[in-house]
């Protein structure tokens, strides 16, 4: 048992540390070198001081450093560890290691809204990223009509949310077809298109100030209920007998991840894939207890999205892939590779 938990923490840091550095080399790429000196100190001066470096030489770098790159690294680690760990929540919950972030029709929600702000112009007095806002208001509203619809006639199951999500998808996906061919606007579907591509390049402090508490703050909540996600795997019948009634759990872990897909999609557009490869590969060396799972998960989530983020800014010089064509690249041949090797159990009755 010591062992165990030692190995835990061991295991822990090493992503925490991993994680840092992944960030700061993030923080060096650009179009200006900046050396490490001056990126640690204008976190430092900015931290403890609250104010920019008075010299009119070094405000260029200040600049570059904290408004551009900073926010964009955090946000990828943000989005990165959010969808991971949600993935994480999707699969338990359906009982099904396909499952990721978006299967219950949550990524159809989003496009629809996103479809509707671009093509009809619905939501632009919302601000500059009215599209990102109807795209979250879109997500969240399915996953309650998927909460809706699951419990129709009688208790809502794991069967039943996948099926609801699965024909609300379908209905979101047709509507957002619809609006786009009635609309016949070429440059409003570029601009679909690009949005569906995802892309952290849109990061600022002001979208971080209400990204970061409600993905940070989910992944705790989601951390700290390890034991009921572990429950899911083995079934309701064996959960009752155990004292609990996996009922409620299920729809509040629904929304909750829906919040945070909803966040990550108003900040980034739609990021696939991640959700669904990385609780796959931490199995491999984690194991299937959610103890484990899911903080493993969630780091390991983060590095990847921030590694991804900047081989998309130096795989072409001068040139920018949107992350989201990188990360299906990356995920679907790595998916296919697990589903032939599979070597670990998911948990439960497999």
């Amino acid at each position: 048992m010591l062992n165990d938990r030692c190995m835990f923490v061991v295991t822990i840091v090493v992503l925490v540390c991993l994680l840092l550095v992944a960030m700061l080399w993030a923080s060096l790429l650009g179009s200006v070198d900046i050396s490490i000196q001056d990126i640690l100190f204008v976190i430092e001066d900015k931290l403890l001081h609250g104010s920019k470096y008075i010299d009119t030489h070094f405000e260029p770098i200040y600049e570059i450093v904290w408004y551009l790159r900073l926010p964009r690294v955090i946000l990828s680690a943000l989005i990165g560890g959010g969808l991971a760990i949600c993935g994480v929540v999707m699969q338990a919950i359906v009982k099904n290691p396909l499952a990721d972030p978006y299967i219950l029709g949550v990524s159809s929600g989003a496009s629809l809204g996103a479809t509707a702000a671009i093509m009809l112009g619905i939501g632009s007095s919302l601000g500059e990223n009215y599209i990102g806002v109807c795209a979250f208001i879109g997500a969240l509203f399915i996953s309650l009509a998927v909460v809706f619809m699951s419990n129709i006639g009688s208790r809502s199951n794991s069967m039943k949310l996948l099926l609801a999500g699965m024909a609300l998808s379908a209905v979101c996906s047709a509507l957002s077809s619809f609006i786009v061919y009635l609309a016949n606007n070429q440059e409003g579907m570029q601009t679909i298109t690009f949005w569906l591509m995802g892309s952290t390049a849109g990061a600022n402090w002001n979208n971080l100030a209400y990204t970061l508490p409600i993905i940070v703050i989910s992944i705790l909540i989601f951390i700290s209920q390890s034991r009921i996600l572990n429950l899911m795997l083995l079934g309701d019948d064996v959960a009752v007998t155990l004292g609990r009634d996996l009922h409620v759990y299920r729809q509040v872990y629904l929304l909750l991840s829906s919040l945070v897909v909803g966040f990550a999609v108003y900040a980034a557009g739609m990021i696939g894939f991640v959700g669904l490869i990385i609780p796959h590969v931490v199995r491999i060396f984690s194991g299937t207890d959610h103890y484990r799972l899911l903080p493993y998960s969630a780091l390991v989530g983060a590095i990847f999205l921030v590694v991804a983020d900047c081989c998309c800014r130096i795989i072409i010089p001068r040139t920018e892939i949107p992350i989201g064509i990188l990360i299906s690249l990356i995920g679907a041949p790595t998916f296919i590779y697990l589903m032939v090797k599979k070597s670990y159990g998911f948990g439960g009755k497999n």
